[in-house]
């Protein structure tokens, strides 16, 4: 590991890693984030005008930062380079040999034009981990293909599992796709970083949308093969536990889910005061009522409806059944929960003053690891990084700057 001068040395658990991030966009800027959440020192290459994709998606939330920018990008440093040159390239190249982690995620063949392959990286380092993130197996007849997001959720039937019965294909809420890439990337470096350790090996991890896309379908996936049809689609009801989603009471929605017999006893009993339904033999068991849904759920719903969300929490709550509000974002992103939590934090901006940035998830002996630096201003390391890694001096920064290099 590279040795690091860090107030975080010996607590944060990547302390002492460095990573060149050369990802944009989500899959890959998530998965640097998360070691850079950790503890890893993360450089992030971006294109000296623009920046990365993201710079312009979303809603504007600095001078070149968006929402979308900043979800993805927290714990990290900004440094411009145009890789386009073959300046820019061999800096990139003169960086990667004191970096422990590299990450790309470009179309398949790009970032060897560049000289910042895997092959041409290896060579300069040896024991360097790896990672290239695509949208398909690089193995495979398809891996000249762009991966986004949206394509793949609907190629690995993800679109046909999501929503009701009575609705088209509906993709997910947020790019579920490139989410889980990006988190199965990280876990992914974070073994090969521990193999490192045992055996001074690097790897070349390669990941792909599709499969990580794929994987996200887990049991409805294995139901399907089993069946050999599509699983039926239940919106917000449980395919096999009743009754188990979300319902409409008389001033909201909320959720209720019922596990097992004796909570289907207590909800009947105390809860919504309909004993007669324990005395029918088609809500029994779970299978029996699964079965039955048809007619037990109407019931069910006439009779949460006729009665408050607040009645029907507390009565829930006191027989140790399940249950929650169904609250808009920022209802709960500004909830008691939320911030007892500190799972939104306020960090300083240059221009704007301050912005919300969310916090890592992660807790480490009791402590929530920190926001150590803010998503960061485009090219706001550009400088330092090059001096303290590269040793060059100002007048050799200032030459690259002038040439559109950095």
């Amino acid at each position: 590991m590279t040795n690091l001068p860090s107030n975080d040395a010996g607590r944060l658990p990547l302390s002492g890693v460095r990573v060149l991030d050369l990802t944009r966009v989500l899959a890959g800027p998530l998965c640097s984030m998360v070691l850079g959440d950790m503890g890893a020192e993360v450089i992030k290459i971006e294109h000296p005008e623009r920046g990365d994709d993201t710079r312009d998606w979303g809603v504007r939330a600095g001078g070149a930062e968006t929402t979308y920018f900043n979800s993805a990008n927290r714990n990290k440093r900004s440094v411009t380079v145009d890789l386009q040159t073959a300046k820019g390239q061999a800096l990139v190249r003169q960086l990667a040999t004191q970096c422990d982690v590299v990450l790309q995620n470009f179309k398949y063949g790009g970032v060897e034009k560049m000289g910042l392959g895997y092959e041409q990286i290896n060579a300069l380092k040896p024991d360097v981990i790896y990672c290239s993130i695509s949208g398909y197996d690089r193995h495979g007849p398809e891996r000249d293909r762009p991966g986004y997001d949206l394509v793949v959720q609907g190629e690995a039937g993800l679109m046909s599992i999501n929503g009701e019965a009575s609705q088209d294909p509906l993709k997910f809420g947020v790019a579920v796709v490139d989410i889980m890439t990006g988190m199965y990337s990280a876990q992914a470096v974070l073994a090969a970083l521990y193999d490192r350790q045992r055996s001074g090996r690097g790897r070349h991890l390669e990941m792909a949308l599709f499969d990580c896309g794929l994987m996200i379908s887990v049991y409805y996936g294995l139901d399907a093969l089993l069946m050999k049809k599509d699983p039926e689609r239940f919106g917000n009801q449980h395919p096999s536990i009743v009754p188990y989603g979300v319902f409409e009471a008389q001033d909201g929605p909320l959720i209720i889910a019922v596990g097992n017999s004796a909570q289907f006893d207590r909800f009947c009993a105390e809860v919504i005061e309909r004993p007669d339904l324990l005395a029918d033999e088609r809500f029994s068991t779970n299978v029996r009522r699964t079965e039955n849904r048809e007619a037990l759920v109407p019931e069910l719903r006439k009779e949460i409806r006729s009665r408050t969300r607040g009645v029907l929490l507390e009565r829930l709550s006191a027989v140790g059944i399940p249950c929650g509000e169904v609250l808009g974002l920022y209802d709960a992103l500004t909830s008691p929960r939320v911030e007892r939590s500190g799972l939104v934090t306020r960090q300083p901006h240059p221009t704007v003053g301050h912005t919300d940035v969310m916090a890592p998830p992660y807790r480490f002996d009791g402590e929530r690891l920190p926001v150590r630096r803010p998503p960061p201003q485009l090219g706001e390391s550009t400088r330092g990084v090059l001096s303290d890694m590269l040793g060059l001096d100002a007048g050799q920064i200032e030459l690259l700057q002038s040439e559109g290099v950095i």
